[in-house]
């Protein structure tokens, strides 16, 4: 397996440019059950999610033709309802495919999905099997197997989402799209990825109305078509290099992004003291000699402070003056990460499984680490990259499965950054 060798303190500087989504390259790869036509998906992360997806796709019966960034997705001849275990216990978004799957074909088998080690009880998927049986499905479950989903005849339903999510959102507005019947989905997700799928959907012939707000009707139809989706640049990585270039003080533009989808933290840190500047496609963080001041924040559902930017924060307010308290709403045991910042030299005091404080600015120092997740490896980079000597990162795969070739990237920017077996 390999791990990343950084060695920190080095002066970072330059242009990155932001790539595609991993939260819409794992939606639109599993949209393209809906329709018996050909779909061509521009601007892919070429990250190890992205890779599962096909492969769970092709396990289906689809033909994949692929150029660097770009996909031609052909499911015209599927030939399984049944995901394959190995591939989709592997990561978390297999679980979107099931929607799509049951709406066109009827019946679809899958085991729980894998992915990131956060959430109370290994993220249920209650909401998701809760919106199938409102559609009219028969849902089974064996337990440390498999579930099973079928319906003779699927229809449009009232649905309100107990609490918001994301995922669930998208995967019962695609599995609307293509039923019998008009469904009204209450207390949505709003993030941009949402309303980018509604409009490439309706676009196809879809009858998406609300996508974006906590309302949405939709109005299926027997057949949407196919064509060409632009996959959106990053919010989360764009938010994780601004974060970056504050912590190390550096001078860095980022490229191809949108910075409007970012607004929250962009405001945050205009006040704790990061000078920076935006236009429709970039921002510029610039170094400054007047120190940062530790703030507050509160994770909330867009378009409030993202949850996967929390861990990247909590870096950087290691660096900043004062007291802050970070209080994660969204996911249990998301801080658990936070003892090996203080193995490097962080003074961070654990108030319960949802709450921190961060007391800066501390020096941080190189150490040894595992990567216990996706966000927390990001920002496990970011400190190895404004420590004091050498940190090794292992268990980098779970980095990968969200940021295309970060070490050459970073490398770009003068960062002594290796990945090694």
């Amino acid at each position: 397996m390999s791990k990343f060798i950084i060695k920190g303190g080095e002066t970072l500087a330059g242009n990155i440019s932001v790539s595609g989504a991993k939260n819409s390259a794992l939606k639109i790869i599993p949209a393209a059950l809906l329709s018996a036509e050909t779909i061509t998906i521009k601007n892919l992360p070429l990250i190890d999610d992205v890779e599962r997806s096909f492969e769970l796709l092709m396990d289906l019966g689809a033909k994949i033709n692929r150029h660097k960034n770009e996909a031609n997705i052909d499911t015209s001849n599927l030939n399984s309802t049944i995901l394959n275990d190995k591939m989709a216990n592997k990561f978390r978004g297999s679980i979107m495919f099931v929607g799509p799957l049951l709406a066109r074909l009827g019946e679809v088998k899958f085991p729980h999905p894998g992915g990131c080690v956060i959430g109370a009880g290994g993220r249920p998927i209650d909401l998701f099997l809760d919106g199938y049986r409102a559609f009219g499905a028969e849902t089974e479950e064996v337990p440390g197997k498999f579930y099973h989903i079928k319906a003779n005849k699927l229809h449009g339903a009232d649905y309100f989402f107990p609490f918001i999510s994301v995922t669930a959102t998208e995967s019962m507005m695609m599995t609307a799209s293509l039923i019998p019947g008009t469904t009204t989905l209450k207390n949505c997700a709003m993030e941009p990825e949402i309303t980018a799928l509604a409009k490439y959907l309706n676009d196809q012939g879809a009858k998406i109305i609300g996508a974006g707000t906590p309302t949405m009707i939709i109005e299926g139809q027997n057949k949407i078509s196919a064509a060409t989706f632009n996959v959106l640049p990053d919010r989360i990585e764009t938010g994780s290099f601004a974060i970056m270039a504050a912590a190390a003080n550096a001078n860095i533009e980022i490229n191809n992004c949108v910075p409007e989808h970012i607004m929250t933290l962009i405001q945050i840190l205009k006040k704790i003291g990061v000078e920076l500047s935006f236009g429709p496609d970039w921002i510029k963080v610039k170094s400054s000699k007047q120190p940062l001041s530790a703030q507050n924040i509160k994770t909330h559902e867009y378009p409030g402070f993202a949850t996967d930017l929390q861990s990247p924060y909590v870096v950087l307010m290691t660096q900043a003056q004062g007291t802050s308290l970070i209080h994660e709403t969204i996911y249990d045991r998301r801080l658990i990460w936070t003892d090996m910042l203080s193995q490097m030299g962080a003074n961070i005091t654990v108030c319960d499984p949802h709450r921190i404080v961060v007391q800066g600015p501390k020096k941080l120092y190189g150490k040894r680490l595992i990567s216990p997740d996706l966000r927390a490896g990001i920002a496990l980079v970011i400190a190895g990259l404004i420590a004091e000597g050498t940190t090794e990162i292992d268990n980098i795969n779970q980095i990968d499965r969200g940021y295309e070739r970060i070490e050459e990237r970073l490398s770009a920017l003068g960062a002594k950054i290796d990945r090694v077996d």
